[in-house]
């Protein structure tokens, strides 16, 4: 105890006095005054200096009483540092050895956290946001009343919008190439088709999307313009299928600013299926 007193009362002098202590501690042979000196650094905001130490020490003190807090606090330094890659896999690891360990929720829910911080705009690949909403599902499955779920459920929300906001821009652009590519009539996988199956899947997939409607009439329009792009054979039946999307449209959106643009569509339609 008078040990652990005097260790405490080193390190927080050589914290106040001026950075040059830092590489001096480094090569200390005392690993509990360099953890100790490391706890410290933590505390002070001085995440760098806190990482390089316990990098070395949590393989020293594995095993040892402080074994699973070196292990966490490293991986709270990485966050706090935003080295969010580095973060995650330190949590990660944290769990797979100490699945039942002191710090094992917290460690689980970072694990998401640190990825979340990760994700990229809707524009880019989104396999990091795909990896931060297994790991918040995988916290919410093992912790099902930890205080920390309303957040993690949150998060898991706002991932989920992200992807949707993917599907959207996708299927956004294969409309605005619409017939660009190739001629339209001999080309089955055109941009309106793609766009079609894009938003269709969208909405099977996230039934309760925020902008649920904006997918509708991605394929409203492109169904219409499928029917006008279509070659004699294929016109009627197409047309047919564009004039029950809008009614569709419609009925499930009878307030939509869209309402205008489905109903020239039927109109239109109508002039070729009524025959």
């Amino acid at each position: 105890m008078k040990k652990s007193i005097i260790i405490i009362f080193c390190v927080t002098t050589l914290l106040s006095s001026c950075g040059s202590e830092f590489n001096r501690v480094y090569k200390y042979a005392d690993n509990d005054y360099k953890y100790e000196y490391a706890k410290q650094s933590f505390a002070m905001g001085k995440y760098q200096h806190a990482i390089t130490l316990l990098q070395d020490l949590v393989t020293l003190r594995k095993g040892r009483e402080t074994g699973q807090e070196s292990l966490y606090l490293l991986g709270m330094a990485e966050f706090c540092d935003r080295d969010y890659e580095s973060a995650s896999a330190t949590f990660r690891k944290y769990f797979t050895t100490y699945p039942k360990g002191y710090f094992a929720e917290q460690a689980a829910f970072y694990v998401g956290q640190s990825l979340y911080q990760s994700v990229p705009e809707p524009r880019l690949d989104q396999t990091p946001t795909l990896g931060a909403i297994n790991a918040y599902q995988q916290f919410l499955d093992l912790f099902p009343d930890s205080e920390l779920r309303p957040v993690a459920q949150k998060r898991l929300f706002d991932l989920q919008d992200n992807l949707v906001q993917k599907e959207y821009l996708s299927a956004q652009l294969y409309y605005n190439l619409g017939g660009y590519f190739g001629n339209i009539n001999s080309n089955t996988e055109s941009n309106y088709e793609a766009c079609i199956i894009t938003a269709q899947n969208a909405l099977k997939n996230y039934p309760y999307s925020k902008i649920r409607e904006k997918f509708a009439v991605l394929i409203m329009k492109s169904k219409f313009e499928l029917a006008e792009n279509s070659s004699e054979e294929k016109k009627l039946d197409r047309y047919r299928d564009a004039e029950d999307e809008c009614y569709g449209f419609l009925n499930e959106y009878p307030e939509s600013k869209e309402c205008a643009t489905a109903e020239k569509y039927i109109v239109k339609c109508k002039k070729i299926t009524k025959d």
